[in-house]
């Protein structure tokens, strides 16, 4: 919704700011336990630093160099939950580490652990990475879902990845976990969320904090009207942007350093082949972690760490694109890419603490949260959420739950470790119980359009194939998606803008499937549901290709050409 059921019940006792994946996991999780709480967003849902991700639920190995022990322990005990919970979105992910020396960054790695990145980044070599793995195994013990590591020689890893740079020495192999729908999970959270608590519980996208009157927070939504709303706790969730809404509340803070990481989305099919269906996930020659990994029939090429101005654009820049094309020839040095082959490029800024002279890299993924008392208003309390990230989201949004509950003098009725997240309850986990639920849920519409429903949506899917009626029809520029579809996301999740479809409650804009026709098919689909005139839906099919192809400097979509 947007800020109509807000503005008719201007109060509650929690007011959450942010609705990317830590403030709607915290709204699920007080709606849990019962409280009154709204949460508001100034642009569309999980459309800010949770929409830049690189699409993994990952312990963090590179974090133990840090001596981040707590942090690592905890992502892979969230890893490890989230491959029961949701199931649907989160998979294992097997990675490899190409290693090209056997000592190299024993002795520099204590430096950086006690200076914190200072001097010449030197690449890790097999014994250092051999000992994180051990210590990252040890931390899966008693409930882990993934594999232990590997260790091959040069032989074996050229048999493994024939393309690999000939003068690698080893490859380490391991197993994380995929996040193949970042926006989709995030949208099972916030439903989840709404389902639990009731009229108790409201969230509306597209209205912003703006300010303080008389100790309440001032919104205004999109149409620019501004209302007062009150609140006993103020969470701010709103990640990078924590200060700037700190201030706008009147409470200057400096917490927030986050950097920027840029992605790129290639469709190459020699280097897809050359991945082997895995991640490589490696040391850079500038000691950044990048990555390459094979994601919905596309690579997925990142990231960048770079110290960023949240008053500058943060997009993906031609220099960060090179950057990308230089570490793939880095591993792959017979596989050519080309800038034609990028079908989407997205950035976004970490939430991360302030960090001085501390390099990008090397800056702290943990997180904590700071209470100060809303200005104007001492019985009313702000919590800021410094640093977060997609693994621990429901650990992070536990912890600020335990603080709002502790504020408001209420206990806490349930925990929400194991509950399933929207579409991955009941998710089937083997082939025939997945052959099963397919088969239950086909009548009218095939087998095929089932199985596609359900490794789109999970078992929420049952709920579109209800929705479909007797004019559901294919659409003629992207036949795998559905006019009645289309119609229900639209109706049921909170959409706005055409973009809000295009990025976020489909994978259509990654894959590069946002044509101009395919935007006008879809505009036209959802039309009805949302009010359009002929005049909106030109306008909207507009402003949509802007926002897909924002980060491309040439100015016409990727898609196009």
């Amino acid at each position: 919704m947007t800020s109509s059921r807000l503005r008719e019940r201007p109060y509650a006792d929690v007011l959450i700011i942010g609705g990317g994946i830590n403030g709607v996991a915290t709204l699920r999780d007080l709606a849990l336990q019962g409280v009154d709480v709204a949460l508001v967003e100034k642009n569309d849902f999980v459309s800010g630093a949770s929409a830049a991700s690189s699409h993994m639920i990952h312990g963090g190995i590179r974090y133990l160099e840090n001596g981040e022990f707590r942090l690592v322990h905890e992502a892979v005990t969230e890893r490890n939950g989230l491959l029961k919970i949701a199931p649907h979105y989160v998979r294992p992910l097997q990675t490899t580490i190409p290693i090209y020396s056997t000592f190299s960054g024993v002795l520099s790695a204590p430096l950086r652990f006690l200076r914190h990145g200072g001097g010449k980044p030197r690449e890790r070599g097999a014994a250092l990475i051999k000992i994180g793995l051990v210590i990252y195994d040890s931390f899966s013990r008693g409930g882990g879902r993934v594999a232990r590591h590997t260790f091959r020689g040069r032989k074996r890893s050229l048999q493994e990845l024939p393309q690999l740079n000939p003068c690698v020495k080893y490859t380490a192999t391991y197993w994380d976990a995929s996040l193949h729908d970042p926006e989709r999970l995030a949208i099972d959270v916030l439903r989840d969320g709404l389902r639990a608590g009731g009229d108790r519980v409201r969230a509306a996208n597209y209205t912003a904090a703006v300010g303080t009157d008389d100790g309440r927070v001032v919104l205004r939504g999109e149409d620019g009207e501004e209302f007062s709303f009150t609140a006993s706790v103020v969470v701010n969730a709103s990640g990078p942007w924590t200060d700037l809404t700190n201030e706008a509340l009147g409470d200057a803070t400096r917490y927030m350093g986050g950097t920027k990481g840029s992605h790129v989305v290639l469709d190459n099919e020699e280097l897809l082949g050359a991945t082997g269906g895995r991640e490589l996930f490696f040391e850079h020659s500038d000691g950044r972690i990048v990555l390459i990994y094979p994601l919905k029939g596309k690579v997925l090429v990142g990231t960048t760490d770079l110290e960023h101005d949240m008053a500058d654009p943060i997009v993906c820049t031609e220099a960060e694109v090179d950057y990308f094309f230089d570490l793939i020839s880095h591993v792959f040095p017979t596989i050519s890419v080309e800038r034609s082959q990028i079908v989407y490029r997205f950035s976004g800024v970490r939430p991360l603490p302030g960090h001085g002279d501390v390099a990008p890299g090397f800056v702290s993924r943990d997180y904590r949260i700071e209470a100060e008392p809303l200005p104007g208003v001492a019985s009313a309390t702000v919590l800021s959420l410094v640093g977060g990230k997609w693994t621990t989201f429901r650990a992070s949004a536990a912890h600020l739950t335990d603080r709002v509950l502790e504020l408001l003098a209420q206990p806490r009725l349930r925990s929400t470790k194991g509950v399933p997240i929207g579409g991955g309850a009941g998710y089937p986990q083997s082939e025939r119980a997945r052959r099963q639920w397919i088969t239950a849920h086909s009548s009218g519409i095939g087998f095929e359009r089932a199985a596609t429903l359900l490794d789109r949506y999970g078992t929420v899917a049952s709920e579109i194939i209800d929705a479909l009626g007797d004019d559901d029809a294919a659409l003629t520029t992207l036949p795998t998606y559905s006019s009645g579809e289309l119609a229900y996301l639209a109706s049921t999740e909170h959409v706005v803008h055409l973009a809000d479809v295009l990025l976020r409650r489909t994978a259509i804009a990654f894959t590069g499937a946002a044509t101009p026709a395919a935007a006008a098919e879809i505009a036209a689909v959802i039309a009805p549901v949302l009010g359009w005139d002929a005049a909106a839906q030109t306008a909207e099919v507009d402003a949509a290709l802007v926002a897909v192809h924002a980060a491309d400097p040439a100015g016409a979509p990727i898609a196009a050409r």
